[in-house]
């Protein structure tokens, strides 16, 4: 005999809360940036709840890769709506968001206080903190996305071409060549015509989607620095979100061409946040909750987060939605799929020239602080330390300096 209606809501809502609480504690607890978080998921949902196995797991991770937006997060989300539907993403996404949201947001309110020897010093080891993150995270991308000679050349391309002309409309015109020469400088890459099929959804849904996000992003793209502060707000959040590839770090270069340029944020309080997202545990894209908050002289507050937070995150979810019923036939073409490897080569080449400008020239004044960026590189990289570490190092270090200084 079937369940009644009540029984199978009931079911349900225990679904939805049991996704939350999952995500919830993974959120608390998930240090190391989004390469880190791919390893806390399947060991919490394949290898311990076991809510879907390997294959099912690959196949979800490899379309979040494809897609613009944040790779761990949209595979969150994938897995709560694989899991219960689509309240199950969306309790998948609050869950694991929460808490890194929260802790940027009390950030927010606590750095307008940092005045003095101590509050300067504090700022300047968060933005080592960067420097130090963003050298690891293209060091590693240099070599899982760039592993040939004809990628590496796509992406050392695209850092000259960013570092003569660091301009938004540049970075997408980087994109688009390096979409355009994939079929052809990639032929090596090839796609996963054996890879089983990606869970089935609703295809009535998936074009509205689409549509959606493409709609939203035509408006973020009109509306520029016009209208009023929330509104600019939720355009500059959404283009950043909308169009990033790679996720993570690389979405610093399109967060400072859509904040600090047009002056919404300065570039110190910028990257002091970038720097504090290090020191939390749950998604990057959580700096959006600091910076919202921050936007036009610290007057976004609670509002201009939430509708920061939102705004980023949106984008990538609409996409996963959309392109999910279609995944298993994109996914064994070929030229998609060397197109992308393309985008990810060029990628690096973008996040590389970021990581000069203005990671490298905003923080690195002196030989000492060559030397703190040095031993905090060397222990991520050679001694493997978690990126808590270094931003222990940092702080401590620049703290010193200022006493000695003092």
């Amino acid at each position: 005999m079937s369940a009644s209606i009540p029984d199978r809501i009931n079911t349900a809502n225990a679904r939805v809360r049991e996704v939350f609480l999952a995500f919830l504690s993974l959120g608390l607890r998930s240090f190391g940036g989004p390469i880190a978080h791919l390893g806390y998921f399947r060991r919490a949902f394949v290898e311990q709840r076991r809510w879907l196995d390997d294959a099912r797991f690959t196949e979800l991770l490899a379309l979040c890769q494809f897609l613009p937006g944040p790779a761990s997060s949209q595979l969150g989300f994938a897995i709560g709506l694989s899991r219960a539907g689509w309240l199950g993403g969306l309790a998948a996404f609050a869950g694991f968001t929460l808490p890194s949201a929260l802790l940027m947001l009390g950030f927010a309110w606590w750095a307008p206080y940092l005045h003095g020897v101590w509050g300067q010093a504090l700022l300047h080891g968060l933005k080592l903190v960067a420097v130090v993150i963003v050298a690891q995270g293209v060091l590693g991308m240099w070599r899982t996305l760039a592993p040939d000679t004809p990628r590496r050349a796509l992406a050392i391309g695209a850092a000259l071409v960013l570092l003569w002309q660091p301009q938004a409309w540049t970075q997408g015109l980087v994109i688009v060549i390096a979409a355009l020469l994939g079929p052809w400088l990639c032929s090596q890459v090839h796609a996963a015509v054996d890879a089983q099929a990606a869970p089935r959804r609703d295809t009535g849904v998936a074009p509205l989607l689409l549509a959606a996000y493409a709609i939203l992003l035509l408006a973020a793209l009109a509306i520029g620095t016009r209208g009023a502060w929330l509104v600019q707000t939720a355009a500059a959040f959404y283009r950043a979100g909308a169009l990033v590839f790679g996720g993570g770090h690389v979405v610093l270069p399109w967060l400072r061409e859509a904040l600090v340029a047009p002056g919404f944020i300065d570039e110190d309080h910028f990257l002091a946040g970038y720097g504090a997202a290090q020191a939390v545990p749950g998604p990057m894209f959580s700096l959006a909750a600091y910076l919202g908050s921050q936007m036009h002289g610290g007057r976004g507050g609670v509002a201009g987060a939430s509708v920061a937070l939102l705004a980023i995150f949106l984008p990538g979810f609409l996409l996963l939605g959309g392109v999910l019923p279609y995944w298993r036939r994109l996914s064994a073409r070929a030229g998609a799929v060397r197109m992308v490897a393309a985008i990810n080569a060029a990628v690096v080449g973008i996040l590389a020239a970021a990581f000069y400008r203005p990671v490298w020239t905003g923080a690195v004044h002196d030989a000492a602080d060559v030397l703190v960026v040095a031993s905090g590189f060397v222990m991520l990289v050679a001694g493997r330390q978690p990126a808590w570490v270094a931003v222990l190092w940092c702080l401590l270090a620049s703290g010193l300096r200022h006493w000695l200084g003092n």
